[in-house]
């Protein structure tokens, strides 16, 4: 038997990248996956990988997120796992338009707030539950250009640290999870729309932004499954914010 057995885990943005990711890693361990996201052909796709239970919802709605905690009501759902986001523009900050800067912040926190509001009521009943928060070290380190994400990942950062302190005396674990430049389509987005703004070759912003990597690479979409996995394996684990970053931030 594995350390996830018989638990439930809804994780967010679970159509691709990051989220389908991490949904395989934890049904791998035997967690019973609930696959939420907006586009459901998208996440039939993640239960044919895992077995998941599929649900749509878009979390910057709070009638949606509403409506699938009462879909769910009969679920015991011990593991949140907030990982939907969006990398909003690359430009200067006096060049992006207060839309923009809504549409990130409305998905990479206030959807983080709303699924913690719906689903933490049923892990403090239960006396236990871990909420793992997709931040990303973009949060705590310069990066031109990306203002409203940055921002946006360093909410999430302090979103976690307060709120582990009013839940975990309920015995409920709230922690986030800080990848560096993972390798994926939203990475090759970036650096197109980075040589772009610089005028530079694509190779040379892809090569500029993973120099900075102590490993001098990319992290792989696996390995980010495979820390939740970890961090779930640490019942001490709590109010932490963890770097997977190829060695980027060091601190």
């Amino acid at each position: 038997m594995s350390g996830l057995e018989g638990r439930t885990a809804l994780v967010t943005g679970a159509g691709n990248g990051l989220g389908r990711a991490i949904a395989v890693a934890l049904a791998e361990q035997d967690a019973w996956v609930i696959a939420v996201g907006r586009d459901r052909a998208k996440l039939e796709e993640t239960a044919a990988l895992t077995g998941a239970m599929v649900a749509t919802c878009d979390v910057t709605d709070a009638g949606s997120v509403a409506a699938l905690a009462r879909d769910l009501d009969g679920e015991d759902v011990s593991i949140l796992v907030n990982n939907a986001g969006v990398p909003g523009p690359v430009s200067p900050l006096t060049e992006i338009e207060p839309q923009e800067w809504d549409d990130v912040f409305a998905v990479n926190v206030r959807g983080v707030y709303l699924m913690c509001r719906a689903f933490l009521p049923g892990m403090i009943e239960a006396g236990r539950g871990d909420v793992i928060n997709l931040a990303s070290v973009s949060g705590k380190r310069p990066l031109a250009g990306r203002t409203p994400y940055c921002a946006s990942k360093m909410a999430v950062i302090g979103l976690t640290t307060t709120l582990a302190a009013e839940v975990g005396p309920y015995g409920v674990s709230v922690n986030s999870l800080s990848p560096g430049p993972v390798r994926g389509p939203r990475m090759e987005r970036n650096f197109r729309l980075e040589a772009e703004r610089t005028g530079t070759g694509y190779a040379e912003a892809e090569r500029a932004y993973v120099s900075r990597a102590a490993l001098g690479r990319m992290v792989e979409e696996e390995e980010v499954g495979a820390a939740v996995v970890a961090m779930l394996a640490m019942p001490g684990l709590c109010a932490a914010d963890i770097d997977l970053s190829a060695g980027m931030v060091a601190r």
